[in-house]
């Protein structure tokens, strides 16, 4: 007879799931964040704007 450990149970998050994921509601289903804007600092969003510009538009 061998002495080995009996074996663990497994976490029943890391099981895989083999659903239709077109029955799932994904986020581009909803009109949630659509045309929002975070409420901010102007500054952070002119330097955002400046940061993420590409060079030929200087």
């Amino acid at each position: 007879m061998s002495d080995a450990p009996a074996p663990e149970p497994r976490d029943p998050k890391a099981a895989l799931v083999f659903d239709d994921p077109l029955n799932q509601q994904s986020s581009d289903d909803t009109d949630r964040g659509w045309g929002e804007r975070p409420s901010g600092d102007s500054a952070a969003d002119l330097r955002r704007f400046l940061d993420e510009k590409p060079p030929h538009h200087f």
